[in-house]
């Protein structure tokens, strides 16, 4: 224990940089190592000039990707989730990359295989040692090491939403030591917490050992603001700026861009914005659709036709008008499920909908009638994972109702979505029903990750198992 109170003396932030790259760049050259003798048995290919080409490359690759907008970096708050969905990006770009230059030089004497094992190592290294490292820092912190003290300076809403925060996880390594405030009529669960008035600030940064101070006063009180920063400089305590964009947003995740030195301030958080990211996204969706096609297209899709044909007169696939992207129209693809009738684009399906026959309730129950929106995927007009289309009917009416409806428009429509694993979905009797639906979309596109795509992709498959009430 004397040894981790000695460490936690001194700040290792500013050498975590070069220590996070070295360590990434040792993991990267041992999975080349066993990757080379677990294909050839020995290391002698591995000094062919060929070979030691691709390795510095995938040695020069790793540390851009790392270099690039400070992916080394590691923040207090951030989840061993999204640490780990960072570093999946990171090695997929990574291997796009490299394959890109092994086809491009034409390398005869690059194993392939080779190449798989050296990613299935590398990426298995990456995932051990970031969850390791997660797990030693809550370690150390558990014991009373490497915590920061900190206090708040705004005894509201924003400031306990912060202290929250930063109280959730021990791994994060806070330790809030209390609220400053000089308001009356406090609630009873940040008053416990009030140690002082503004005048008080500076007497207690005195006394006690304080690392960090967050501000959420309103951006009005200039003065008071002005005086703790002088408080802070002069007592080498850094200070932190908590704004309350809740009072121009409902968001709850809103993102910061600098336009040279000017901050820009936007509403919400869209990960799909992001080229790379709309890259993994497109070449999953291609990857995933033309796997789902190819494997069921050539003898299940013969056998829906045929019953389709069979159990009612009419087309077998139904064709409809539906919003997209940006709110553009789309013809969206599905298996006829009902009699052919003139309310089919306007009225949604009821409960014991006489429409629906009784082949196509099975597909609606089973999720099976969407299966044709695989080639939607591909054609480009939807994704795997998205908002559900509505008929264009429904979005002109729905967007009188419910002011943010359009925002679920920012993105390509999915098979299956959010809202969709949550239980909305099916018909919407009520304006509620829809409100929380649109909420759980716009949630998804402020929330976008490759990860969650899989965990609906999941949830999906295992609720067509189990059974949804509101499939009919």
């Amino acid at each position: 224990m004397k040894i981790l109170q000695k460490l936690s003396n001194y700040s290792f932030s500013r050498y975590f940089q070069i220590l996070f790259i070295l360590w990434d760049v040792i993991l990267l050259n041992t999975a080349v190592i066993i990757s080379g003798l677990i294909k050839f048995e020995s290391l002698d290919r591995l000094f062919l000039k060929e070979v030691q080409t691709i390795s510095l490359l995938e040695n020069l690759i790793w540390l851009g990707l790392l270099l690039y907008k400070d992916s080394y970096r590691i923040i207090r708050v951030e989840t061993i989730e999204s640490i780990l969905s960072r570093t999946i990006k990171k090695v997929i770009v990574h291997g796009s990359i490299v394959a890109i230059f092994v086809v491009f030089l034409d390398y005869s004497d690059i194993s392939r295989f080779q190449l798989l094992y050296f990613y299935i190592f590398f990426f298995s290294f990456l995932m051990l040692s970031r969850i390791f490292s997660m797990k030693v820092l809550k370690y150390i912190r558990m014991k009373g090491y490497n915590f920061r003290n900190v206090i708040i300076v705004g005894a509201n809403e924003t400031g306990n939403r912060i202290r929250k925060i930063l109280a959730k996880n021990l791994t994060y390594g806070y330790r809030f030591l209390g609220f400053f405030d000089e308001k009356e009529n406090i609630s009873g669960s940040i008053s416990k917490n009030i140690i002082g008035g503004f005048e008080d600030v500076q007497n207690f940064i005195s006394k006690h050992q304080v690392d960090e101070m967050y501000i959420t006063l309103h951006i009005n009180d200039i003065d008071i603001i002005n005086k703790l920063i002088q408080i802070c400089e002069q007592h080498m305590v850094r200070i932190k700026f908590i704004p309350d964009f809740q009072l121009y947003t409902k968001s709850s995740r809103v993102e910061i861009s600098f336009y040279e030195n000017t901050p820009v301030l936007m509403s919400r958080r869209e990960p799909l914005e992001n080229s790379l990211n709309r890259i993994i996204k497109k070449i999953f969706d291609m990857c995933f659709s033309f796997l789902v096609i190819a494997l069921l297209f050539p003898w299940l899709f013969p056998i829906l036709m045929l019953i389709i044909k069979i159990e009612s007169p009419g087309p077998v696939f139904f064709k409809q008008e539906r919003s997209g992207r940006d709110n553009k129209p789309f013809s969206c693809l599905k298996f006829r499920s009902m009699r052919v009738n003139e309310g089919s684009h306007k009225k949604q399906a009821e409960k014991g909908d006489k429409r629906v026959t009784r082949f196509g309730a099975f597909m609606r129950k089973t999720s099976i009638d969407e299966l044709p929106q695989f080639f939607n995927v591909l054609f480009g007009n939807m994704s795997v994972v998205g908002p559900r289309p509505h008929m264009l009917y429904h979005t002109q009416a729905y967007k009188e109702l419910i002011n943010n409806y359009l925002v679920r428009h920012y993105t390509k429509p999915g098979i299956t979505g959010w809202a969709q694993v949550n239980g909305y979905r099916g018909e919407t009797k009520e304006l509620v029903e829809m409100e929380n639906r649109v909420e759980f979309d716009i949630w998804y596109i402020e929330n976008w990750s490759l990860l969650l795509d899989i965990k609906i992709i999941i949830k999906t498959v295992l609720n067509v198992f189990h059974g949804e009430k509101n499939a009919y």
